[in-house]
This record gives C-alpha cells, structure tokens and sequence, in this order.
C-alpha cells in the first residue's frame, strides 16, 4: 500500500486549519452541557446522527413554544389582589359632612323669586305666605337664572350658626369655625368638618385618640323644617356623609338620610384600596386642570382625583360644545378647557326643560372614541379610601333638653313661625336630631395590587423551560462563549501570522 502525499503546501495548510476548528467545535460538542449535542458528536453513523438531530431540533422548537408563552404572560402583566387587616390606632378621624335636607330657606327665598316669576309674567302675585305646586315648577329655573347671572345664593340658604345647636368632638366642645362650606345644587350650603385643607401639614387633622378619647364626633342639630319650601322639599332632616379626609364629599351620590326625633349613630370601618400605577393598571391620582379649577369652590380644602367627576367635568365640555350650556345641577363645574380650541370658557346652565344636555352627556358615554377625545384623563383612582357604615338610632329628644333646644331657636337668625309660642314642642321635635359619628374597629382592610410574574419569574421560568427540554442553562452559555472566544482567537493567530509572513 502506498501513501500519497499532497505537494500542494497550500492544501495541506488549509487543511490544518479545519482540523484545527473542528477539534474546537468537537471539543465543545462533546462536553457541553447541553442536551442532544453529545449525541449528536459521538454518533458511529448517521442514523444516530439524524436521530439526535431530530430529537434536539423537536424539543427546542417545544422549548422556544413555551419560553415565548412565558414571555407574553408577563406581558400581560397580570396582577393579584392581596388583603391585609391592620390593626392601627391612632388614626385619622374621617370627614363628615352634613347638609339640610332642604336646599333653601323660605322666607329668603320667597321675595327673589316672586320678583322673578312676575317679572317673565308666570305669575302676578305678592303673597309671601302661601306657594302653590305650580309656583314650585319655576323653581329651578328661578335658581339657574340666578346662577347664570353669577347672583349670590348665599342668604337663601341655611347657614351652619343656625343648624348646629351643640358640637363635641371627644367630649370637648367644637364649633362652626371647625367646619368649610361648599354648595350644591341639591341640598344647597353643606358643611364638612375635619377636611384636609390646603397649606396644612398633617397635624392640622383631627387624630381620633385627641383627649384620651375614642374618636367621636357627636352634632346636636336644628333644621328649621317650618322654613322648608312647600312642594320642593321631599323629605326632612340632615343628609351626611362619612370620607376621607382628602376626598370630595359625594353627598349627592353617597349621602346617608337623617330624620328628625332620631338619636342616629354612625359607626365606620375604614377600607383602603392601592392599585399598580400603568402599565398594570390605567389609572391615576393626578387631578386634570379642570377640576383643579373646580376644587377651589370647596374653600380651601385639599382633595383629590375622584374618577366620578372627571365624568362629569367631560360630560359637561362635550354638552356644552353640542348645546351651547351644560346639566343645570352641576353649578361647581362651571370652568371648562375646550378641547378643540384649549380655551377656557365659564359655561351657562341650561334651561329645565332643555333636555340637550342629556342627550348629549349619553351619546358621550356611549362612543369610546368621543371618550377618547373628551375624558382621555379619566382613569381609574390608583388609591381609594372607604368607609363602610353601619346606622342605627334612638328616640332623640328628651324634656330636659327641650328648654336649651328652644332657646337656641329663639336666638337664630330664622324667623319663627307665627305659632312658636304654643306649639314650640312640637316643631322642636319635628327639627331636631343628634348625629353620632364613631370608630366600629382599629381594624383597617387593606387591599394591596400586586403583580403576578416579574423578572425574577419571568426568568426562572425561561429556565426550567431550557432545562427540561434540552438543557441549556447560564454555564451552557457560558460553554458556547468559550467556543467561540476559541475560534476567534484561533482566527486572530492566523491573520497574524499571515501578515508576519508578507
């Protein structure tokens, strides 16, 4: 047998160098960590080649499945609720806000108003004694004329110095100087006590453990129900609510009724609520600039984002823009930013029987691209605060209160009526009640967002997923660097060398 030796000194270097490389690339083969490749490099014929081949190349292609299922997951970004109970104590003593069921006063608000309705010819009349049901039909027209002239309201209404006959907060005495103002269309002049107030630090809260007490606020009131407004007023009594301090008082929507001859107690159990900020979840805690503009008619007070009147605030631009005014009950949403021009305009009320509005306002929420354009701000709170009431109440009035009771009334600045003197008892019970506001529990619920996948588990998974079907893991990488590190530097050597020889 005779051996053939090439004379081409070209060949027999090329050669070496693929021998070189691919005693590298076996190298790595026949070590690596990675599942199938050994196989693959070991294999005595080709049969078990393809068959190593075809396992490694089929159980990669179910690994590369389930590692992009696993990435997609996490985009989803899927989240969980977590519920915690935290006994805390002291803590904050909430807001409380109390209104007269009845928004206006008669005896201020009957001369106004006859001037008004004689002077458009509905009617000819100057008898302030009497108000018939027809009269009551021009009531909301008289009060939005008023509104839309920028008229004060104010005297009409029924101020806190008349309503609050004794106010205790922990047992010490409180006062109307405890308490802002705020109006609404529905109830008229509202007072809130203990709202967080602009420029104030915390302390300037009320704590519920102040004097060594349990937080109670306790509100002896007088509602004047002899001065309610005859066929406008439905019920009689206070209407109140219990929030947080920063939040705007939703009486309208919220608002627990309150009768007279009732001892009532309120007994709240806070619930708190924190939502993942995008891209978990769309919401927010910025206030938009229109109702920026709307908190100021709140005197003061430091509330925040509430996602219920965002709507309204874009339901209000987009009427006003269909209709040329906006919903007649929303007197605080007044400043609008139009959206096609970013002016700011001070929108009129409609009419009572211009019903444009409402159409408007639904034609808004039911077109997700007009809330695109009008209520693109509206997201969901990131943080809600609740409190979740329980009632319950007494017979009130006691005949040794009644000579302190009636001497209050005597010394308001409400006329009597014309037969006080005999039947004083009577409307004394017919207009007092007692609110007791207390603590149920220490017991705060929290329920905390949280997200389901992270990196962290994003990348565990990615990693049983390599590892179960074929092996790979960080030292399998770090294998393949090293070859190919190998195969770079033996590359380098050879254009050294190359060059060296020039």
């Amino acid at each position: 047998m005779s051996t053939i030796i090439p004379n081409d000194k070209t060949a027999v270097k090329d050669e070496r160098k693929w021998h070189r490389r691919h005693s590298i690339i076996r190298e790595f083969s026949l070590n690596t960590s990675t599942h199938g490749i050994p196989g693959i490099a070991r294999g005595e014929s080709i049969q078990n080649r393809v068959f190593w081949s075809v396992s490694l190349i089929g159980f990669t292609a179910i690994m590369i499945y389930f590692i992009v299922k696993a990435i997609l997951a996490y985009f989803d970004y899927p989240t969980q609720f977590n519920l915690d109970i935290v006994s805390k104590w002291p803590q904050y003593f909430p807001a409380v806000t109390i209104c007269n069921s009845s928004p206006l006063r008669f005896d201020k608000f009957i001369e106004p108003f006859l001037n008004y309705t004689n002077s458009l010819n509905l009617t000819n009349s100057n008898d302030t004694s009497t108000f018939s049901p027809l009269q009551a039909t021009y009531i909301p027209d008289f009060l939005i004329d008023k509104v839309n002239k920028n008229e004060s309201l104010e005297s009409m209404f029924y101020s806190l110095s008349s309503m609050l006959y004794k106010c205790t907060y922990n047992g010490l005495p409180c006062s109307t100087a405890d308490f802002i103002s705020f109006t609404t269309a529905y109830y008229g002049r509202c007072y809130t006590f203990n709202a967080k107030m602009i420029n104030s630090n915390s302390n300037s809260l009320h704590y519920g453990n102040e004097n060594g007490g349990n937080g109670i606020l306790e509100l002896e009131l007088y509602v004047h129900n002899h001065q309610y407004v005859p066929c406008f007023t439905t019920g009689i009594g206070v209407v109140s609510v219990v929030h947080d301090n920063a939040q705007i008082p939703l009486v309208d929507a919220a608002g627990i009724e309150l009768a007279p001859r009732r001892k009532h107690k309120l007994a709240y159990k806070k619930k708190q609520t924190f939502l993942l900020p995008l891209p978990y979840t769309p919401c927010t805690n910025k206030v938009p600039s229109d109702m920026q503009t709307m908190l100021t008619h709140y005197n003061g007070a430091d509330y925040g984002y509430v996602e219920f009147v965002c709507y309204q605030i874009c339901g209000q631009v987009y009427a006003y823009e269909q209709c040329g005014c906006i919903d007649p009950t929303l007197w605080n949403i007044r400043s609008l930013t139009l959206p096609s021009t970013n002016k700011t305009i001070f929108a009129p009320l409609c009419k009572s029987n211009d019903t444009c509005f409402i159409g408007a306002v639904n034609t808004l929420l039911n077109s997700f691209d007009l809330q695109n354009i009008y209520c693109f701000d509206c997201l969901q709170q990131c943080t809600l605060k609740n409190f979740f009431i329980q009632t319950s109440s007494l017979a009130a009035v006691f005949e040794w209160e009644m000579n302190g009771i009636k001497a209050f009334v005597e010394n308001s600045s409400i006329p009597l009526p014309s037969d006080w003197s005999a039947a004083w008892r009577t409307y004394v019970q017919d207009s007092y009640l007692v609110l007791r506001v207390v603590r149920e529990t220490n017991l705060i619920e929290n329920y905390t967002q949280n997200a389901q996948l992270n990196v962290v588990d994003v990348l565990s998974n990615i990693g049983g997923q390599t590892g179960l079907w074929i092996g790979i893991s960080f030292l399998s990488l770090m294998e393949f660097i090293e070859m190919i590190y190998r195969l770079s530097r033996y590359q380098c050597h050879l254009i050294q060398v190359a060059i060296r020889r020039r």
